[in-house]
């Protein structure tokens, strides 16, 4: 699936305006069918929809294990899936924290992780740069966002137009490739609200990492979920926000 097109602009620069050919992302508008009667259509790129989907699942708190997921059929931009709908009929369910739209509803419940998992501030700082490097769309467009995941030696690095989806994609990557997800942390660009922290608290994951900036619901909602967060990592510098022992100095 080709992911980068050419579109005609004008180039505006030094008071002269001259005709360019520029490199922009391509979505596609994605339909997610949930038993089918919860539907969800997002914006996103083309690819590794099966890790979205998986991931996407989980992070919404609507299944708790890979057993759950009776079924998922891909049909170019038309995802249409069958779980075990016990967790939907429940108060605990969230319906799409993602606040790019669709269902938003309150965070109702945090239930705190137990993880020992530590890392060096050294791998932080070569990780941001590392994945980066490994941003080839956004490299070429500048129109994505990117996340990885890292577990050992594993570093997968994913990117979409969303920074929710990247994120689905890399954790529902980890969760389908069987990684103990309390031994693994993620990286990603932007920004670090409630409802991007609240996806890592449900996968048991300890540490998100980014070059953007937390919120204070952010804050909070990894104070409640016992969540490290490091912010503002760029060049030789971060922030680390709650449990800052998991990160070795």
């Amino acid at each position: 699936m080709k992911q980068i097109m050419n579109e005609k602009a004008q180039n505006y620069k030094n008071g002269e305006i001259t005709e360019v050919m520029e490199n922009v992302v391509k979505d596609s508008t994605i339909t997610l069918t949930i038993n089918n009667e919860i539907s969800r259509s997002l914006s996103a790129i083309e690819d590794s929809l099966e890790e979205f989907t998986v991931g996407y699942l989980f992070n919404e708190n609507m299944v708790k294990s890979l057993d759950d997921i009776k079924k998922i059929d891909i049909n170019k931009t038309q995802i249409n899936v069958e779980i075990d709908d016990t967790l939907l009929k429940t108060n605990e369910t969230v319906l799409c924290s993602d606040s790019a739209g669709g269902w938003r509803s309150k965070i109702k419940d945090i239930k705190p992780i137990t993880s020992n998992f530590q890392v060096t501030s050294d791998e932080l700082i070569n990780r941001i740069e590392e994945l980066k490097d490994n941003a080839q769309i956004w490299q070429a467009t500048g129109g994505t966002h990117v996340a990885g995941i890292v577990y050992n030696d594993n570093f997968i690095v994913k990117e979409d137009v969303s920074r929710h989806v990247a994120v689905d994609k890399v954790i529902g990557y980890g969760i389908l490739h069987n990684y103990d997800m309390s031994n693994c942390y993620v990286i990603y660009s932007g920004r670090m609200p409630a409802d991007m922290v609240i996806k890592i608290v449900r996968v048991g994951i300890p540490i998100l990492a980014s070059n953007a900036a937390p919120a204070y619901s952010g804050c909070e909602t990894a104070k409640k979920g016992n969540i490290t967060l490091v912010g503002f990592l760029r060049g030789k510098r971060f922030n680390v926000y709650n449990n800052k022992n998991r990160i070795i100095f």
